[in-house]
């Protein structure tokens, strides 16, 4: 689960919407993570491709599928290297912790103008505000994995996710 306080997250919602996606990109599910999925690298699902400082992001290339696909994704919410000097400094993270990985998180969902549907619980419309992000939540577009909209809603409610 997320290691943010729903203080600091703004909601119980915003925590159940964190662990939905974590379940929804594999990392909190993946049978190598030490600490539900923080520590996954691309990949990471099916292989043991983890890290173990969390003083940066581990900047990873790692090719991800037959196409040559490649990613740097790495975390709990596989964020991206290239983006993470900007919300470091935006963010004024100290690290790649998990708690600095569940602010990077919120921060996407926030410009993703969807984190006031999360927080009054319109999971469905905050999904498809935040799809463009995560590659795993329906009609991403990105040729990958995805899930139904209805399984992400029982993950969300089983996480303790409120809907409205």
């Amino acid at each position: 689960m997320a290691k943010i306080s729903d203080s600091l997250a703004g909601s119980k919602n915003a925590l159940a919407f964190l662990d939905m996606l974590a379940w929804s990109e594999g990392t909190s599910t993946s049978k190598h993570t030490h600490n539900d999925g923080y520590d996954v690298i691309v990949g990471g699902i099916d292989s043991p491709n983890i890290f173990t400082s969390y003083a940066d992001h581990p900047g990873v290339l790692v090719t991800v599928n037959r196409k040559g696909l490649r990613s740097t994704a790495a975390g709990r919410y596989q964020q991206m290297k290239k983006d993470w000097p900007h919300y470091r400094d935006l963010l004024k993270l100290p690290d790649f912790s998990p708690i600095s990985q569940d602010k990077l998180a919120l921060q996407h969902i926030q410009e993703c103008r969807a984190l006031p549907d999360v927080h009054a619980g319109r999971i469905a419309a905050a999904i498809a505000k935040c799809r463009n992000i995560w590659a795993s939540l329906p009609e991403a577009g990105y040729g990958q994995r995805e899930h139904k909209l209805n399984d992400l809603i029982a993950c969300y409610i089983a996480a303790g996710g409120r809907l409205t």
